[in-house]
């Protein structure tokens, strides 16, 4: 974007320059560059849809943040205390995404009804991990920017290329108190695609993820009974089979499990399970086996 006297663009040379960077030289950078856009009143747009953020009106916002984290020696915190169950695994027909659908505040349910997976767009889709309020905006954000290349291009962006775009986004407002843990998925010309990307800017690609507090939980379900070469039905059973034992032993996670499957011809919602319901179907499942 110009600046206010026809100044060149400036937001992709900065995020350029600060990738190159240490922390202590990033805050010294970031003072200069404020102090800088002052005196030449230059308009910096963001690539935020609606506007800029409010940050901290200091020449370190990361640097302020932390007298409000568990780092500090300060009596006042900021504490997210939240949990979830998130996971996803590429297999034969494409990838599978299960979610419980609990919200929590600290001790206090929240909500059972929260929708964990985010649609991108027909051949994308998000999980939620963390802040509710953060994975929201930078998916639907992502959103944004995937038509926009979309419509640039004239054609579908990547899955690579997409979760690359969201770790861009985040790490740029590393520090300053985000919380996102999520799985991008989806099938390009390379075929299913599958990347955790979090908050620190972090991005891994393999073939099986789950993220939240329920996680360990889940991947002792999924290690037992993964294979590349599992049916359709075999592959939703185990979604839904990992999911609930995390909800059992879990309590910030629960309500009802929502999966999904993405397909060469995009994603499909396949069902919506109450928890309580899987319950008592393993139960009897477990009780006809030991009879028999």
């Amino acid at each position: 974007t110009s600046g206010a006297h026809g100044s060149p663009p400036k937001m992709a040379l900065l995020r350029e320059e600060y990738k190159q960077k240490s922390t202590s030289d990033v805050l010294q950078w970031k003072s200069e560059v404020r102090l800088q856009e002052e005196a030449e009143n230059i308009d910096v747009r963001p690539l935020i849809p609606g506007g800029a953020f409010a940050l901290p009106a200091n020449e370190s916002p990361i640097e302020f943040l932390k007298k409000f984290s568990d780092e500090s020696d300060s009596d006042v915190k900021i504490r997210f205390e939240h949990g979830t169950t998130t996971l996803a695994f590429k297999f034969e027909h494409g990838v599978i995404v299960a979610v419980d659908s609990r919200a929590t505040a600290g001790s206090w349910i929240a909500s059972q009804t929260v929708k964990k997976v985010i649609e991108i767009n027909p051949y994308l889709l998000g999980t939620m991990a963390g802040g509710a309020a953060d994975c929201s905006f930078w998916e639907r954000n992502l959103a944004f920017e995937c038509r926009l290349y979309e419509l640039r291009n004239g054609e579908r962006i990547s899955v690579a290329a997409a979760s690359k775009l969201l770790s861009n986004n985040l790490i740029y407002f590393k520090g300053m108190g985000l919380s996102v843990g999520t799985m991008i998925c989806g099938w390009d010309k390379k075929g299913p695609g599958l990347y955790y990307v979090d908050s620190d800017g972090q991005r891994l690609t393999h073939h099986m993820f789950s993220v939240g507090s329920g996680s360990t939980y889940a991947y002792g379900i999924l290690d037992s009974g993964y294979r590349w070469d599992l049916s359709v039905e075999e592959a939703y059973e185990l979604g839904k089979r990992a999911i609930y034992h995390a909800t059992h032993r879990d309590a910030y996670s629960g309500g009802v499990v929502n999966l999904y499957h993405m397909k060469e011809t995009g994603w499909i919602k396949v069902s919506q399970t109450d928890v309580a319901r899987l319950h008592y179907q393993y139960a009897d499942e477990k009780n006809t086996n030991s009879k028999s």
